[in-house]
């Protein structure tokens, strides 16, 4: 871990603790490495894209590093739950349906959990599709965290949308990189793959946790 791309970037005790109550799939080593990673190319003003809400866990750690750096983060979900999270699959939270419709919705708990660590005001939630919001997506990004659907046209089409937008000497940050198909799904491994061929250098691997720059 380089100490140009590798900061410190510690969570505050109290943000700790609402992380830790927060549902969400990030392990601790992979927060710190990705507060640390993105806190050492977020900018004054600048603008940080989270692909993948859920209930805002890994929003509270990226928060908190845009907040210190006067920066802003957009966390996208349409909130509905990906694939493996629908009834019947490995990661369905039956308290995650909304009983009145009977389908998933994330967003009241990502809202909460925000509210918790006093983050609303430097967290910006949209709620839709990752792909009809890149459609007209024109600011330039410090940084890229790729963590939605896992199904390949999913992953491959936020790589396609959002990764263009990640300026010069920005960084792409993806989740849940798998190398060998017994450890986990493939999709994001392919869009690291397609990074690389792309032009994008690794700069940090820590877990499943990958973080490119051009």
């Amino acid at each position: 871990m380089s100490a140009e791309v590798f900061v410190e970037a510690p969570l505050p005790d109290a943000l700790v603790a609402v992380a830790a109550a927060t549902k969400g799939f990030l392990p601790d080593d992979e927060a710190d490495a990705l507060r640390a990673v993105v806190a050492a190319h977020l900018r004054p003003g600048g603008v940080a894209v989270e692909i993948g809400t859920y209930c805002g866990k890994s929003a509270i750690h990226l928060g908190h590093v845009a907040r210190e750096a006067g920066a802003t983060l957009l966390t996208l979900d349409h909130h509905r739950g990906s694939e493996e999270q629908q009834p019947g699959w490995e990661y369905h939270d039956t308290e995650l349906v909304d009983p009145e419709i009977g389908a998933m919705d994330t967003l009241p708990f990502a809202r909460r959990a925000l509210h918790r660590a006093g983050l609303e005001e430097v967290v910006v939630p949209i709620v839709g599709r990752s792909t009809t919001i890149s459609a007209f997506w024109t600011t330039p990004l410090d940084a890229v965290f790729i963590d939605g659907g896992h199904t390949e046209e999913a992953a491959q089409a936020d790589y396609a949308g959002w990764s263009p937008h990640v300026r010069g000497d920005g960084v792409l940050v993806i989740h849940d990189v798998f190398p060998d198909p017994a450890d986990g799904g493939q999709a994001p491994f392919h869009v690291y793959e397609r990074a690389l061929a792309d032009g994008f250098a690794e700069i940090l691997h820590v877990g499943s946790l990958r973080a490119l720059r051009r």
